[in-house]
């Protein structure tokens, strides 16, 4: 059980200040779903940055540069990988026609055979979530279809986040929860593992007086946003016999919890959430949306 967090202006109206009071209160508020790490990701002058550490986020202060476009971080309680070697914790570099950063929230449990299978190098990092990041070196892009080829090929519970030097952020929806808001007035994306995560955060800014609009991300969908508010969708196909069989185990409370919410109605009261429609094989799928205010 780790978080998953961060957020993309595209606008710049919204303060350097406000703008690391928010990446904090994330952090901060995904404590709940992992203490062993933190860390961040964004780009400083054109290169990827990532700052991390073996502590709980309260402990860490986060302080992206002024003029950051886009963060992307994650919490972490550790599952394979001893948190203490900091190399273990996420977010990871990645390398390939984009040098990126990528964070993942599940269990993979075939990683080994991957590394055997796909003859991918040795690394000191002992991570099962790595071998997503080595899949993608391998493949040398990050696009729609090296995302799907290694989200087909990875076997386990997960939700993946990439954010490239390009400021595009990438978010890889597979079983495990996320929530993602648009705050078209400030020209901002925010998201975070569960929208508990996201309430603390935004009551503890501020912005939850501003009106919102809630994107539900589909299992099965890679959804794409650059810098200038483009966003594109495309799909891979889900391993289902991986979500219910004998790996349920890996399946936590919150995980539950997620499901069941979302059968139902959104913990944000009064919204609508927007639905995706995907189209097999199409690169850029129209994403329908529904303003939703917080009173």
């Amino acid at each position: 059980m780790c978080a998953l967090f961060g957020w993309l202006d595209y606008k710049g109206v919204v303060s350097d200040k406000l703008l690391k009071k928010l990446t904090q209160a994330l952090a901060n508020a995904a404590e709940e779903r992992g203490t062993d790490a933190s860390g961040i990701a964004y780009v400083k002058s054109g290169k990827v940055t990532i700052y991390k550490r073996p502590k709980p986020a309260h402990k860490i202060r986060f302080n992206a540069p002024n003029g950051t476009r886009a963060v992307m971080g994650h919490t972490r309680m550790t599952t394979q990988g001893n948190e203490k070697f900091n190399y273990n914790n996420h977010p990871f570099y990645g390398h390939a026609d984009v040098n990126f950063a990528f964070a993942h929230n599940g269990v993979l449990y075939n990683d080994k055979n991957l590394r055997v299978e796909k003859h991918l190098p040795q690394t000191q990092i002992e991570t099962d979530s790595y071998v997503a990041v080595q899949l993608l070196e391998q493949q040398g892009k990050l696009d729609f279809d090296a995302l799907k080829n290694m989200a087909e090929s990875v076997q386990g519970s997960f939700c993946f986040t990439a954010l490239d030097e390009n400021n595009t952020l990438y978010i890889i929806k597979g079983s495990n929860p996320m929530c993602l808001l648009h705050f078209a007035e400030l020209g901002l994306y925010i998201y975070a593992s569960t929208e508990s995560i996201l309430k603390k955060a935004l009551q503890k800014v501020g912005f939850h007086k501003y009106p919102f609009e809630v994107l539900n991300i589909e299992e099965g969908t890679i959804l794409k946003i650059d810098r200038y508010d483009f966003l594109t969708c495309s799909t891979f196909e889900v391993q289902e016999s991986f979500r219910f069989g004998k790996w349920a185990d890996w399946y936590d409370e919150l995980e539950e919890e997620y499901y069941s919410q979302h059968r139902g109605r959104s913990v944000f009261q009064g919204d609508k959430v927007a639905q995706g429609h995907r189209r097999r094989g199409a690169k850029s799928v129209h994403c329908e949306r529904s303003y939703a205010a917080v009173y």
